[in-house]
């Protein structure tokens, strides 16, 4: 199983006083001299939870210039957000500066607000994300695309700088859905996934669902059987007790953010839910505590090395191919560096 780091931390100072993007660039410094598959950055916008984050391409540049061999990912692209040739423009150039090394995770977004950026794409933001993958993939390759000008007249425009990559690799982020499984496999695409909301035992069965429909749709290679990545916040330690406690505080209160985010959004988009602005400070601290309690007993590689070790057993046995090692929850960005060689040590006795 391959092992990548994952980015996807909140607008807040560094508690020890680095700046705000050291351990990004530091983590993928290390990423690249130690064998790690890929480093991703996120897309995220108008809030503190991975506010860090508003392009991929930008942070994907700095990454390209600080490494030679990793892969640069975003993990994601909202893609309803932007028009195909821009993407496909921003990231020939992540691509050029890496020598061939970006690869994208598309998203169909999910939170109503980001959608200021471009309102009318989100009624339909699903089949806006599909028509945005081929569109890509074809102005990637070099074909055309057509465009109205600024007087309605019809052109035929390509993309440039032209990649170095013949064919981009494309994911499809998936909260757990399985017809976003099904979905990206049917596409040809891998499926960038995560824990919250799933357990082991129902991301293995959607898995199986990707990889149904990745080896049944038309072109598919024999043998080949799509890539699955799944996200896992990431901190280990020598000590179980003092590793708990150190990442208790900053895992708490980067999951209260997400709680807070997450209820409003399903609140905004008629789910039926708890409106978070009716929550106390004491309810969100709950949910939190109870979230970081499920999180840090079994949804991340969290603790000493051979419990980690009994966690990505249990997820090597759910078919997926790689773990993100989302490592920039809060935690001092010194603590999170200097445990990487830990985190090393996992993925060589793992392999």
């Amino acid at each position: 199983m391959d092992f990548s780091l994952f980015y996807f931390g909140n607008d807040e100072p560094d508690p020890e006083g680095a700046g705000r993007y050291d351990l990004v660039l530091e983590g993928a410094r290390f990423a690249d001299t130690h064998d790690f598959a890929a480093v991703w950055t996120p897309e995220r916008h108008f809030h503190p939870f991975g506010g860090l984050y508003p392009n991929p391409a930008v942070t994907g540049a700095a990454l390209a210039a600080a490494t030679s061999r990793v892969a640069i990912r975003a993990g994601s692209v909202v893609a309803p957000l932007h028009h195909p040739l821009r993407i496909a423009e921003e990231w020939a150039v992540v691509d050029n500066i890496s020598g061939g090394r970006v690869g994208l995770a598309f998203a169909s977004g999910w939170h109503a607000t980001d959608f200021a950026l471009r309102p009318e794409a989100y009624e339909n933001r699903r089949e806006v994300l599909v028509d945005t993958v081929r569109q890509v993939r074809e102005l990637w390759r070099g074909e055309e695309a057509e465009v109205l000008d600024g007087t309605g007249t019809a052109r035929r425009v390509r993309s440039y700088p032209r990649p170095v990559q013949r064919e981009v690799p494309v994911w499809i982020t998936s909260a757990g859905g399985v017809e976003t499984f099904r979905a990206a496999g049917a596409l040809g695409a891998g499926v960038l996934t995560h824990l919250l909301g799933q357990d082991p035992a129902e991301l293995a069965e959607k898995t199986a669902a990707y990889r149904e429909a990745y080896t049944a749709r038309e072109g598919a290679v024999p043998g080949d059987r799509g890539h699955v990545v799944c996200m896992v916040h990431t901190l280990l330690g020598e000590d179980e007790e003092q590793t708990r406690e150190l990442v208790r505080a900053p895992l708490t209160r980067y999951l209260r953010s997400s709680v807070s985010l997450l209820l409003a959004s399903r609140a905004h988009g008629g789910a039926r839910t708890v409106d978070p602005a009716k929550l106390r400070d004491k309810d969100l601290d709950f949910l939190a505590a109870r979230a970081f309690d499920r999180h840090y007993e079994d949804g991340g590689l969290l603790g000493t090395l051979p419990k980690a070790a009994r966690v990505v057993e249990r997820l090597g046995e759910t078919g997926v191919d790689e773990l993100a090692c989302l490592i920039d929850f809060g935690a001092p960005a010194k603590t999170v560096l200097d445990a990487l060689p830990l985190l090393d040590e996992l993925r060589r006795n793992t392999a």
